[in-house]
């Protein structure tokens, strides 16, 4: 029974007969019969015609090792007829895609024409679910083919960057080529996401109703997939630009930036669906995009990680705003087969009869109720006709207004299309004026910049200059300590000879006293003995004489005992002495220790005193050694450095950005002048560091300086040779080639002491003057004018022009006097009010050129230095130059005009040649401007004037052309003609005339036109040949 009841609710071609099983069918075939039954069976219960989601158990049983199956299934499906049905079928065909086995990818390939014909069909319809199955099949192809071509991809795209680094196989093109793949194919999901909320009104809650939830089911699958080809594509285009130029990945950057901002969008407004909140979690991107030209940004990326949570409930178990008759189904469909079959069948299956009467009456019940069901749809449909009715009654009005407002617009459009012509007109004098302008500034800017980058080499070249200054002095200060060190240490040393001298006479002397007092003391002792033996002898005879007189008389004795106190003093004296001879005698002994000793520190002192000497004169000598090994370093880095700067200079001119470079040939004279001079410098240094090792700081400035000025005459000669012709550029080539080389040359021998005396600078020399003569070969005519004659042609122009100026004012004077006494209404009415603009014109160039020779004076104080003012103008022979012509063309602009202005008031000129001429003036002026402040400072004051006197020049051109217009104007409204007295015939004939002169006139001003065109040629041709540009006007071959 339940086979029967969900058959019911399929489309109409049911699942074919199964054929009756025999007895002897094995079990396996009977397993692979329901397997294939049961598949076929979800099958058709997840793809229906209701416009209901697919449910998620129905699609989860749907998976196979083969897509044999469901192709079978799906082929008896029509899939062309409803699109309802086409939209399953797509959802429920994405997600075997994506969960399925890997063959189902390859088995549904074969279906690739039939899935691309169906995908063209659907395209055809603009609403709908016809155009999004269009673009779901669309999406469903390029995914098949992209899983084909890149086998290593899952369905699910789930790969860890190991993998996605195989993928590539490590080759930069098939990673190019992968991220071109996934930029496709994520385009195409986005295309479809885009789709489903387009088609969905977002002003209601339609997440909740089933038709909502049948559109936005499928782009779970959606989901999935862009967070896998977002993340890839980031990793991918990171290690692209660390294999590749930033600029060859330009595109692939700015379509990764459209595609982020559209999926962080549609991310963001999925993420606030009720549908999905219980379904899936949606990452949030981040708010700026990764910054792949910086690596350490990958870092920084996280990966997007959508979260499908284990429970989930399903699409139908959502609650919705539709009644259970549009949810629950199945359950409808059981109620109307227990209606027509009877549910007693069930309980008491052999009760026919009751069963039999309740089928009657229940089938005229729904009969009944089918036809009130009926009429009400024919109800329904009348109230649609008439709402119809009245729609199409509506807009047909509406198509009414908008004819007429069409009629209108177009009527408007003419109006503006004629408005826009003129504007055209002189917005394309604008672009010319701008496009003029842009080049000046382009030129000046570079001019500029040239002159920052030698502004920056000076800076370079003299912060150079300063160490070396530096280390120079403090060379200097070290050799002046060492001098003061020496002489300090000779002083000491003649200190410690006079001491050493006056110690030896003292140790002499010294010696001569102790030995005069040695003397002395054995005189004294020799003396004492002598007094001691004399007496001992009269101690003798007193011994004797009392032994003999022992018996003399009292008065004996007492001659005795004096005798004896004499003897007893005597003793004591004798004492005495030999104690005072002792003392002498140590005395003598300290004496004899302590001369010693003095001599001994004597002897030391002048030892350490002759050793300190000896450290003074080995460290002077170690000093001087390092001095001169100093100075040799000094210029051996002198040297290495100019031969790097010489080295660099070669190299440039072979890089392709100095293709680009130009430089004048008068520029080039100058350097080649100044690497002459200092060639001359180099020898002269040379030689004296030879003879004299002290002199290294002339030579290290030589050779620097060398160094520099042959590397400036290198690249300046390489730049010059790209405004030449072929010839010449390629012989000014060589000779700087040359010039390189034999600068490298000359350096080379001075890098070794040994060698230095062999380095010879006349070759260097030879092709430097063989450059100078190419340059001198190159230099303008102009520039052969003399320091004299160039100076006072200026002074001479610039006196011209202001004479000039002042013979129009007073001839336009005269005219005005002129005109005021013989002529009278209109015509004196025009002549009076040009003369007057005219008047205000010479006015204001006068100004102007009074401005200008005050800035060119300030320029020429500010610039010159100690050259006189002949001598500057000289230097910069091309703006003197460009001065001259620039005076010459205000004061012939001013003549030219005054007559012009004569001949009209006289009435035998033109209007058309006055206003030419008011322009010829104010690009004459506007020269003049450039020439006088293409070399004056910014902040001038006198420049500040010049440029309102410029300005007042321009207002005035325009007062004399826009005076010059009505006065026109105004003489034409006088000559009107008369039409009232001809005939039909006349007219005709008059008409004719004028249709011939209109003709005759076109063809004249086309003829005019050319002529312009060659004149200006012609025009270009003379200026270059005053400039120096003949040759290479003559001269096809150009470098680029």
């Amino acid at each position: 029974m339940d086979r029967v009841k969900n058959s019911m609710q399929q489309v109409p071609n049911a699942i074919p007969k199964v054929i009756r099983r025999s007895g002897g069918a094995n079990s396996l075939e009977l397993e692979k019969e329901n397997f294939e039954r049961g598949q076929a069976v979800s099958i058709n219960k997840a793809i229906n015609t209701q416009e209901v989601a697919v449910k998620e158990k129905h699609a989860r049983n749907i998976l196979f090792r083969g897509a044999h199956t469901f192709w079978a299934a799906a082929n008896r499906l029509p899939l062309s007829s409803h699109a309802v049905l086409c939209w399953k079928f797509c959802h429920v065909f994405h997600k075997i895609l994506r969960d399925g086995h890997p063959n189902v990818i390859k088995d549904s390939m074969r279906n690739k024409a039939d899935l691309t014909d169906m995908s063209r069909m659907w395209g055809h319809l603009s609403e709908g679910y016809g155009k999004l199955c269009s673009v779901y099949l669309k999406l469903l192809i390029t995914k098949m083919e992209f899983h084909i071509k890149n086998p290593r991809f899952p369905g699910n795209l789930q790969m860890s960057n190991r993998q996605l680094d195989e993928a590539g196989e490590n080759d930069v093109n098939n990673f190019f080529q992968l991220t071109v793949e996934m930029f496709d194919y994520l385009e195409l999901e986005l295309n479809l996401f885009l789709g489903v909320f387009s088609s969905l009104d977002m002003s209601r809650s339609v997440s909740v109703t089933a038709a909502g939830q049948c559109r936005l089911a499928p782009l779970i699958q959606v989901i999935l997939d862009c967070s896998h080809l977002y993340d890839y594509t980031v990793k991918l285009l990171f290690k692209l630009h660390s294999c590749l130029p930033a600029d060859t990945l330009q595109g692939h950057r700015d379509r990764f930036q459209e595609q982020f901002k559209k999926l962080k969008s549609l991310f963001y407004r999925s993420s606030n669906l009720q549908y999905f909140k219980k379904l899936i979690q949606i990452p949030q991107l981040p708010e700026n995009p990764p910054n792949f030209l910086r690596a350490s940004a990958l870092s920084e990326h996280i990966s997007p990680v959508v979260v499908i949570p284990a429970e989930s409930s399903s699409p139908e178990s959502e609650h919705v705003v539709e009644t259970e008759d549009l949810v629950d189904t199945e359950a409808a469909v059981e109620t109307k087969f227990d209606d027509l079959f009877g549910t007693s069948a069930a309980t008491d299956p052999f009760n026919f009869n009751s069963q039999n009467g309740l089928r009657k009456d229940e089938k005229d019940r729904l009969i009944d109720q089918l036809t009130r069901e009926i009429q009400a749809l024919k109800d329904e449909l009348e109230s649609f006709r008439l709402e119809s009715g009245r729609l199409c009654q509506a807009l047909r009005g509406r198509v009414n207004e908008l004819e007429a407002e069409l009629a209108e617009q177009s009527h408007l459009r003419m109006q503006a299309s004629g408005e826009s012509e003129f504007l055209r007109a002189e917005l394309d004098d604008l672009r010319r004026v701008r496009e003029d302008t842009e080049k000046e500034q382009r030129s000046l800017t570079e001019i500029e910049k040239k002159a920052q980058a030698n502004e920056q080499r000076y800076t370079k070249l003299k912060e150079k200059y300063t160490g070396l200054v530096q280390s120079h002095a403090e060379l200097l200060r070290k050799n002046a300590e060492v001098t003061r060190q020496m002489t300090v240490a000779r002083a000491a040393q003649d200190e410690v000879e006079e001491v050493k001298k006056e110690m030896q006479e003292m140790v002499k002397a010294s010696q001569e006293a102790s030995d005069t007092q040695e003397q002395q003391q054995l005189e004294q002792l020799q003396e004492l003995q002598r007094e001691l033996g004399s007496s001992r002898v009269e101690l003798d005879a007193l011994k004797t004489t009392m032994t003999s007189s022992q018996q003399s008389s009292e008065a004996q004795s007492v001659q005795l005992s004096t005798l004896e106190t004499e003897k007893t003093q005597l003793a004591q004296s004798l004492t005495t002495k030999e104690a005072e001879l002792t003392t002498l005698g140590e005395e003598l002994q300290q004496a004899q220790s302590s001369l010693a000793s003095e001599r001994e520190s004597g002897v030391k002192t002048a030892e350490s005193l002759q050793n300190q000497l000896n450290e003074k004169e080995s460290r002077e000598q170690a000093l001087e050694s390092e001095l001169g090994a100093s100075r040799w370093a000094s210029v051996q880095g002198a040297v290495l450095e100019a031969e790097k700067i010489i080295q660099d200079s070669l190299l440039q001119i072979h890089h392709p950005a100095h293709l680009s470079c130009t430089s004048s040939a008068d520029y080039l004279v100058s350097r080649c002048q100044a690497s002459l001079d200092c060639i001359d410098r180099l020898n002269s240094a040379r030689e004296s560091f030879q003879a004299d090792s002290t002199g290294g700081s002339e030579l290290v400035r030589a050779v620097t300086q060398c160094g520099h000025l042959v590397g400036d005459t290198i690249v300046q000669g390489s730049a010059t040779s790209h405004m030449v012709p072929v010839e010449q550029a390629e012989a000014l080539s060589e000779n700087v080639k040359a010039c390189g080389a034999e600068a490298l040359a000359l350096l080379g021998p001075m890098r070794e002491q040994e060698t230095l005396s062999s380095a010879d600078g006349s070759r260097l020399r030879d092709v430097l003057q063989g450059i100078l003569a190419t340059a001198e070969k190159l230099r303008p005519r102009g520039l052969e004018l003399q320091q004299g004659e160039l100076g006072d042609l200026v002074e001479q122009e610039m006196a011209a022009t202001s004479a000039a100026v002042e013979s129009a004012a007073s001839r336009i004077e005269e005219m005005l006097n002129k005109s005021r006494a013989v002529d009278t209404g209109i015509k004196m009415e025009v002549n009076e009010r040009i003369l007057a603009s005219c008047t205000e014109l010479m006015q204001a160039i006068k100004a102007l050129v009074l401005s200008s020779k005050d800035l060119q004076r300030d320029i020429v104080e500010s610039g010159r230095g100690a050259a006189s003012m002949k001598e500057f103008y000289v230097k910069n022979s091309r703006w003197t130059e460009g001065l001259i012509s620039a005076s010459k063309a205000v004061g012939w602009g001013a003549t030219v005009m005054v007559d012009a202005a004569d001949l009209v008031v006289q009435g035998k000129g033109k209007f058309e040649e006055l206003m030419v001429c008011s322009h010829e003036i104010a690009a004459s002026t506007a020269q003049l401007v450039a020439a006088s402040k293409v070399k004056a400072d910014k902040d001038s004051s006198n420049l500040q004037r010049l440029q309102q006197a410029s300005r007042g020049v321009a207002q005035a051109t325009a007062g004399v052309v826009a005076s010059t217009k009505s006065g026109k104007s105004q003489i034409e409204e006088t000559d009107t003609m008369n039409f009232t007295s001809m005939t039909l015939t006349q007219i005709k004939r008059q008409e004719m005339d004028s249709q011939v002169l209109v003709l005759e006139l076109e063809t004249r001003l086309q003829k005019e036109r050319e002529r312009l065109g060659e004149l200006r040629k012609k025009h270009y041709e003379l200026a270059g040949v005053a400039e120096g540009w003949d040759s290479r006007i003559k001269t096809t071959g150009f470098r680029s």
